[in-house]
Parts: C-alpha cells; structure tokens; sequence
C-alpha cells in the first residue's frame, strides 16, 4: 500500500494547494488580513490532515515555547517542517530562500505573510534588507523561524550553521529556543513512509550569549533527534 498512498497524497495535497493557495490571494485583496492568515494557515492543517490520513503519519510535540516573541532555531531535513512551522510557532516570520519567492502567486502570498528572503551570497545589502524585514516582523509580536544549517540536510548529518545565524541573533537580542525534528526518517524527498514525527523544543537561550557557545548549543540541540 506504500506506492498507492504516496501517489493518493501527491494528487490530494497538490491539487488542494492550488485552491488553497487561490483562495489565499482572493483573501490578500478581498478580505481582512486575519481571514488571510486563517487561509494561509489552511494549507499547513490541510499537509497534515493529508499526512495523517493518506500517509499514515502522526505528530509528537515534546515540550513548549516560552511566551512572546522568540528566535526559533530549527533542524531542516524535509519540506515537512517547512510546511508545518504554523502548527508547532504560532504566526511566525520564516527565514526563506530567495527560490521560493519567485513561485507565481505562492511567493506573493509568502511575503505578505511574512516570509524573510534570503539571498545567498548576496553581500551586505541583502543582508540588512533581510534584517529590516526580520525586526519588522517581531516589532508586530511574532516570533521569527530559521534553518541554521541551511538548507534541508540528510538525516544523520550534522553540517555547521551558517554564518548568518550568530549575527542574525546578536542583532535581534530575542532569546533563541532550538528545535529538533526527525522528519527526514519517514518524509523522504519522494516516497514517504508510516511512522511518528517528533518535535523537540528546547529551553530558551537568552540574548547575549557568546557566539561560540550559543552556536554550540544551537547545533547540539536541533540534533538531538538526528540518528543516520
């Protein structure tokens, strides 16, 4: 039954993205942005109810987030996570690749919802068109999400963190609460196998830590579920 379901879930989830992602931009122009939200927020439930019902994959939660706006640090080995950052970061702010806000009408609704573009290698002035976007979003109460290692990583792996992270922190002055996730077991690029995700969400680093040591920490924590 594994090829069939994949093959029910591809068909279910992207043909509904299209209405969904529709209905986004109808919202955007047409409705209060809170019914945006509410829309955008449709898609993220709707990976999951597809994920549940045609995959045959739960979700486990292991700890919570502190009050308030935070810096989430989060491991990155699947689109899962991507998708599902509204259900585990209440209206958070995402740190994106540039790619992904070029996608037709999907990036418009993106960006109006708060996605932050990165553009690697970019140089400085991408860097504080980035962080302008970044404060504004936590100015509003929301709290921010990124992917330090970078891009999606296999599982088992342990590349460094990015550069970008320790500055993008020590400007912000929000605590960093780092989160492990083991999507990369069952939500494989391509075909997708039964089990449980688990989520694990660390105690709150407080700003100002040293860059060697809130590094270190970032890094030991988001792997803490990254067995090969």
């Amino acid at each position: 039954m594994l090829i069939p379901r994949n093959l029910a879930f591809y068909a279910a989830f992207y043909l509904g993205s299209v209405f969904i992602v529709l209905a986004c931009v109808a919202a955007l122009f047409l409705s209060p942005r809170q019914t945006f939200v509410r829309r955008v927020h449709s898609w993220s439930l709707y990976h999951r109810w597809c994920m549940r019902h045609l995959l045959g994959i739960t979700i486990r939660v292991e700890g919570t987030l502190p009050e308030g706006p935070v810096f989430v640090a989060m491991k990155h080995e699947s689109y899962f996570e991507a998708i599902d950052i509204p259900q585990v970061v209440p209206f958070p702010g995402v740190f994106a690749k540039a790619e992904l806000m070029r996608i037709p009408l999907w990036g418009l609704v993106g960006d109006r919802y708060g996605l932050v573009e990165v553009q690697r290698d970019q140089g400085a002035r991408a860097l504080r068109h980035m962080l302008a976007a970044a404060k504004r979003i936590t100015g509003e109460g929301r709290s921010l999400t990124i992917f330090p290692e970078g891009t999606r990583v296999a599982q088992g792996t342990r590349p460094p963190l990015q550069a970008g992270f320790a500055g993008v922190y020590k400007l912000l002055g929000l605590p960093v609460v780092p989160i492990a996730v083991d999507a990369g077991r069952l939500y494989h690029r391509w075909l997708k196998l039964p089990g449980t995700i688990t989520y694990r969400i660390f105690e709150a680093i407080p700003p100002g830590v040293p860059r060697a040591e809130v590094e270190e920490r970032v890094h030991t924590a988001i792997n803490a579920l990254n067995t090969p």
